[in-house]
């Protein structure tokens, strides 16, 4: 019998060295020069060499646009509202979307496959048609001006297009389901019995949920919260169709300046200070979850 129990645990673990010692350096090599081929390459030479981008007629040093998007003052505040308009989107995901995972984590029971459905259906959709039907709710004579019109709270029809509320609206549609995914998986490792346990001790439903629950599922809103503030940092499908340009981030200015100006270099110069942006927020997550680490 102690023969059995022992040999039952090393098969696998057998199995799974075996995997492991199976994988061949080939494998490794040819994943590593897909990544600096079409990831690593294409930065390096955006970062170092951009004049083959330029026009003969006029060309300028790379410190040239640089300098242009951190000193003037036009290019500063389009720089700040690409980060405001991220952060709030992806603040508004976080209270939109924690719910919804709680909701989905604890109380669905059986209906938790439906409401999984029902945030996945979304995104198999492309999100220039779903864009599309927030601008047929946001019509002068849309499905919004209609209702509030027929409920005497509108004398007239209003635009809410071309405008910031109908550009975050858009966006929190779209990327939301990220947020809950995301809590949500976290949510999922809390073992119940811990917040029985709180409840046992004397805590009410919202000191459990405040100083154990939301505690525990910070990582869940931590991954989250990178996620949607990447995607929206590099969003301007959404703003070109809700916000009619009226709203310029770094995302819509590059896209301009590929297809109006074709001012090649300072598109590039653009795209870098994005991805710095993107990098800054990477690693302050990290941070955060290193000093988390040495705490615990």
């Amino acid at each position: 019998m102690s023969n059995t129990t022992s040999a039952t645990p090393s098969a696998p673990l057998r199995r799974t060295r075996g995997f492991a010692g199976a994988v061949s350096p080939w494998w490794i090599l040819l994943a590593g020069a897909f990544l600096v081929f079409f990831f690593v390459a294409p930065i390096a030479n955006n970062l170092l060499n951009t004049d083959n981008l330029a026009t003969l007629a006029e060309r300028n040093p790379p410190s040239f646009y640089y300098k242009k998007l951190l000193t003037d003052a036009y290019y500063l505040k389009i720089v700040g509202v690409t980060v405001a308009l991220s952060v709030g989107v992806t603040l508004i995901c976080v209270l939109v979307g924690y719910p919804v995972a709680l909701y989905l984590v604890r109380y669905a029971g059986r209906w938790s496959g439906l409401v999984i459905f029902l945030l996945i259906a979304p995104l198999l959709t492309s999100i220039i048609m779903r864009t599309f039907g927030w601008r047929v709710i946001f019509a002068r004579r849309g499905i919004l001006n209609d209702f509030l019109l027929s409920i005497d709270m509108l004398e007239r029809p209003i635009m809410f297009l071309n405008g910031p509320g109908s550009v975050v609206v858009g966006l929190v549609h779209v990327l939301v389901p990220f947020m809950v995914l995301s809590i949500a998986s976290v949510l999922r490792s809390i073992d119940p019995q811990i917040e029985e346990s709180a409840r046992i001790l004397g805590a009410n439903r919202f000191q459990t949920f405040l100083r154990v629950t939301f505690p525990l599922s910070l990582d869940g809103i931590g991954t989250g919260f990178i996620i949607v503030f990447l995607l929206a940092n590099g969003s301007f499908v959404t703003l070109l169709l809700l916000g009619g340009g009226e709203l310029r981030t770094l995302p819509l200015l590059i896209y301009q300046q590929f297809t109006i100006s074709r001012d090649f270099q300072f598109a590039a110069a653009m795209s870098n200070v994005l991805l710095a942006i993107a990098v800054g927020c990477l690693y302050l997550q990290l941070r955060l979850i290193r000093r988390k680490g040495v705490k615990g």
